[in-house]
């Protein structure tokens, strides 16, 4: 079977536009947004892992006067970012190959990027986000809500194929905690016939790089 995330990587390249017309994130994502900036403090430094096009998330968080370093596989996404927020630092990588001083980051996001790495993958990157954020930094993402892998061969109708993979919501729950995050919030995003868990959390203050 072929390399999934470079699956991923090419469905990104491909639909960066549509993606960004279909899922309406500008809306679906400010109130997530909105309750992420009141959470930092002065000029904080947030990563955004699968920052995608930049928008909103790093477009909105750089305007409210913090750093913004955002990853993303595809080579579109990341030229995109660019683009669309100069004021941001972006990265086209494998989020799996980044590596980041202990607490650099006062805050991390991770909006339906988790689940386009392999299970195993997800529970290493988890372990070291936390470690990448200072105690008590701030964690928001979605991740799966029931345990599914596959691939959409003609993804939003724009000609190229997607691949997820994701477990159920309790399983990401005790990954977070054996990860050394405290999780604050929990709520179910419904989308279509399913949907996502969207996690509020924050690195335990105890905890040690």
């Amino acid at each position: 079977m072929e390399d999934p995330k470079q699956v991923v990587r090419r469905g990104y390249d491909v639909l960066s536009r549509r993606y960004d017309d279909a899922t309406g994130a500008n809306s679906k994502y400010r109130s997530w947004i909105d309750e992420l900036i009141a959470r930092l403090g002065t000029t904080s430094r947030v990563l955004d892992v699968g920052c995608g096009s930049g928008v909103p998330v790093a477009r909105a968080v750089t305007a409210a006067g913090h750093h913004v370093m955002g990853v993303d596989i595809s080579e579109v996404q990341i030229s995109r970012a660019r683009e669309l927020v100069p004021q941001a630092e972006f990265v086209n990588a494998d989020a799996m190959s980044l590596e980041f001083p202990p607490e650099s980051f006062d805050a991390v996001v991770s909006l339906y990027a988790l689940i386009h790495l392999p299970l195993d993958e997800q529970q290493q990157l988890l372990a070291r986000i936390a470690t990448w954020l200072r105690p008590g930094g701030c964690f928001l993402c979605t991740t799966g809500h029931t345990a599914w892998t596959g691939t959409d061969d003609n993804w939003l109708g724009g000609g190229a194929p997607m691949w997820w993979s994701h477990t159920d919501a309790a399983t990401y729950r005790s990954w977070l905690t054996a990860a050394g995050f405290t999780i604050d919030a929990e709520s179910f995003v419904p989308e279509g016939s399913g949907g996502h868990t969207l996690f509020w959390a924050f690195r335990n203050i105890t905890a040690t790089s």
